[in-house]
C-alpha cells in the first residue's frame, strides 16, 4: 500500500469510523429516548409491589443514555486527532507548508469534534428528562402505597 493510498484509508477510517460512530450513538439515543417515554406513559404503579422493583424497571436503559452523553465528545475528540495527525502527515509528506491546505485539515478534523458535541448535548438532555420520570413516578408509588396503607 503506498502512501497516498493509506491517507486516503485513513481519511475514510475517520469519515466512516467516527462519524459512523456517533451517528450510530445520535440514532440509538433517540430510539432510547423514545422508547422509555413510551414506557413511562403506560406504567400502572397499582401493578407493582415492591418500589424496588418499578425502580428496575423504571431505570432500564436510561444507563446507555447517561454513557453515550458522555462519551460521545471523547469519540469526537479522537476523531479530531486522528484527523489532524493525517493533516499533519500529508504536509509532511508533501514538503511544503500552505495555509490552506492546514486550515482545510483542520476544519473537516474538527468536525469530529462538532458531531460528538451534538451527540452529547441531547443524550444528557434526555438522561435528565428520564431521571425526572423516574423521580415522580417512584414519588406517586410511594403516595398511592402510604394512602393504601
Amino acid at each position: 500500500m503506498n502512501e497516498q493510498n493509506f491517507l486516503l484509508y485513513a481519511q475514510q477510517i475517520l469519515d466512516y469510523g467516527i462519524i459512523g460512530t456517533l451517528a450510530l450513538m445520535s440514532v440509538v439515543t433517540f430510539w432510547l429516548f423514545i422508547e422509555r417515554m413510551m414506557f413511562y406513559r403506560t406504567v400502572k404503579i397499582e401493578d407493582y409491589k415492591h418500589r424496588d422493583e418499578l425502580d428496575i424497571e423504571l431505570t432500564n436503559n436510561i444507563g446507555v443514555l447517561s454513557a453515550i452523553g458522555t462519551n460521545a465528545p471523547y469519540v469526537g475528540l479522537l476523531g479530531t486527532v486522528l484527523g489532524i495527525m493525517i493533516t499533519f502527515y500529508t504536509l509532511g509528506s508533501v514538503g511544503q507548508v500552505d495555509a490552506k491546505e492546514i486550515m482545510m485539515g483542520l476544519a473537516l478534523a474538527l468536525k469530529a469534534t462538532a458531531m460528538g458535541l451534538v451527540v452529547a448535548m441531547p443524550a444528557i438532555v434526555f438522561y435528565t428528562i428520564a431521571l425526572r420520570k423516574v423521580e415522580k413516578i417512584l414519588a406517586k408509588f410511594d403516595i398511592f402505597n402510604s394512602e393504601v396503607h
